[in-house]
């Protein structure tokens, strides 16, 4: 079984900095490939950033430059780190995991392309 629980979430003001933290005990990350999601109230689930085992990693034009995805493979713990946090931000985090890599390119960032899901945790921007 896949578990993912993720951790970290909380409220920051903008400009502000949140590291976000998931617990993968059943993922190896040589075999799946890991990723972080947000959904705000009201929107659809929207793919922020993923990372493959080879560690290439692909980011949405709206965090990149501002969020990093890494791995802590020996302790299998997927890490986001956040910063320069804007309003837009604002949302409940989730992160996914898969072992199927045959993605249409361009699509690695779709929800329906991962099977795997944490509960999620909230962060809040404030101004």
């Amino acid at each position: 079984q896949v578990q993912l629980v993720e951790s970290g979430g909380g409220s920051v003001q903008s400009g502000g900095s949140l590291r976000l933290s998931c617990a993968a005990p059943g993922v190896g990350f040589n075999t799946y490939r890991t990723a972080w999601f947000r959904q705000a109230p009201g929107a659809e689930r929207e793919g922020v950033a993923a990372i493959m085992p080879t560690g290439l990693t692909a980011y949405s034009d709206s965090v990149k430059g501002r969020f990093t995805i890494s791995q802590a493979s020996d302790k299998n713990i997927l890490f986001l780190e956040m910063n320069n946090l804007k309003l837009a931000d604002t949302a409940m985090y989730f992160c996914a995991a898969d072992n199927r890599f045959h993605v249409v390119p361009g699509t690695l960032l779709n929800p329906e392309n991962w099977r795997y899901w944490g509960q999620g945790t909230q962060v809040t921007v404030s101004s």
